[in-house]
C-alpha cells in the first residue's frame, strides 16, 4: 500500500485532474480497510498536531458529526473506531461513549494509528479491545481544570499542610501560592479526579474485561497506572503498546495482520494529509463517505 510521500504523489496527481483529490483517495482506502476488516469504520481526526493553535479538542458538537457517520450503517457488523486526537472534556467523552455502545451494543474496537491521548486513551478503554501500532500511543487520563492538572494540585495542596505542620514559617510562601486558588477549587479537582477514575473503571469493567473474574481488580490496575501522576510526571506523556499491555489493557499489534497495517497507515497518511494541506482541522467520517468536517474561516487560516 502507498506510503507517506506515495499517497501525496496520488493525491496531486488527480488533483491535476481537476478532481477533489483528497477526498476521493482518503474515501478510496477507507473502503477498501472496511472491506478487510467486514466492520464499520469511522474515523476521528483532529488536527492538533498541524495546527496546535486551534482548538480541537473533543466536545459536544463532536455528537452532531457520530450522528451522521452512524446514519445509515448496519449496527450488527459493530464499529472500529479510528482515534487521532488529544483528548478534550469528560462530560463530551463520557456523553460520546454512551452514544456509541447504544448504537452498536458495545461491539466496538478502538484503532489508534498514531496518538490517542487523555479523553481519547478514556475513549479506548470503553471499547472491547485496542488495536495499536509500534509506534502509537496513548496517554495519562488525570483530568485537568483550568489548564492544571487536578492531581497536581492536590498533591501540592498536601505538600504544603506537611511542610507548614514542620515549619510555620513557610506558610507565607504556601499562602502566596494556595491563595491564587479560587474558592471550591480544591473540591472541583477531587470531584473531578473521582469522576473520571468511576467511569473508566466501571467502563473497563463492563465492556473490555466483562466476564473475567478478575474484571474488577484489573480494571483498578489500569485506572491506578493511568493517572499515577508520580510515575507519569506529565499529562503528555506517551504510554506505548508494551506498556499498555502490561498494564492489563487487551490490546492487539496492528502488525500481526500486514493487510491490515497497510491499509491502515494508508488511510492514516490520507487523514493527515486531507488536514495538513487544507483549512480542516477535525474531521469524523465513516467508510460510506459521510463526513462531519470542521474547518478555518478565512481569518483563522494561520501563515506558513
Amino acid at each position: 500500500m502507498p506510503n507517506w510521500n506515495e499517497v501525496l504523489s496520488e493525491i496531486q496527481k488527480n488533483q491535476i485532474a481537476g478532481i477533489t483529490a483528497v477526498d476521493i483517495i482518503r474515501r478510496k482506502y477507507l473502503l477498501e480497510l472496511r472491506g478487510h476488516t467486514g466492520r464499520n469504520i469511522i474515523a476521528y481526526y483532529s488536527g492538533f498536531l498541524s495546527k496546535p493553535e486551534i482548538q480541537s479538542d473533543i466536545n459536544d458538537e463532536d455528537k452532531n458529526g457520530f450522528m451522521m457517520a452512524v446514519n445509515n450503517l448496519d449496527r450488527t457488523l459493530g464499529l472500529d473506531l479510528i482515534l487521532h486526537t488529544p483528548g478534550g472534556g469528560i462530560a463530551a467523552t463520557q456523553s460520546l461513549v454512551d452514544y456509541l455502545q447504544r448504537m452498536f451494543k458495545s461491539d466496538i474496537r478502538a484503532i489508534v494509528p498514531q496518538i490517542a491521548m487523555s479523553a481519547g486513551t478514556i475513549l479506548a478503554c470503553c471499547c472491547k479491545q485496542i488495536l495499536m501500532c509500534k509506534h502509537s500511543n496513548l496517554g495519562p487520563i488525570d483530568p485537568h481544570l483550568n489548564g492544571m492538572p487536578t492531581y497536581g494540585v492536590i498533591r501540592e495542596f498536601r505538600r504544603a499542610l506537611r511542610e507548614v505542620k514542620r515549619d510555620p514559617s513557610r506558610t507565607a510562601l504556601w499562602q502566596s501560592i494556595i491563595g491564587q486558588y479560587h474558592p471550591t477549587f480544591l473540591s472541583q479537582c477531587e470531584n473531578a479526579i473521582k469522576w473520571s477514575n468511576e467511569f473508566v473503571q466501571l467502563q473497563l469493567e463492563q465492556v473490555m474485561f466483562k466476564g473475567k473474574k478478575t474484571a474488577q481488580g484489573d480494571a483498578a490496575t489500569v485506572v491506578r497506572k493511568l493517572t499515577d501522576y508520580s510515575q507519569n510526571r506529565t499529562h503528555d506523556r506517551h504510554i506505548h503498546i508494551d506498556e499498555c499491555r502490561k498494564m492489563g489493557l487487551h490490546v492487539v499489534e496492528v502488525e500481526s495482520d500486514q493487510r491490515l497495517q497497510d491499509l491502515l497507515l494508508t488511510v492514516h497518511h490520507c487523514f493527515m494529509h486531507s488536514i495538513m494541506n487544507t483549512a480542516t482541522y477535525k474531521m469524523i467520517e465513516n467508510h460510506l463517505g459521510v463526513a462531519f468536517v470542521k474547518q478555518l474561516s478565512i481569518g483563522q487560516v494561520p501563515a506558513r
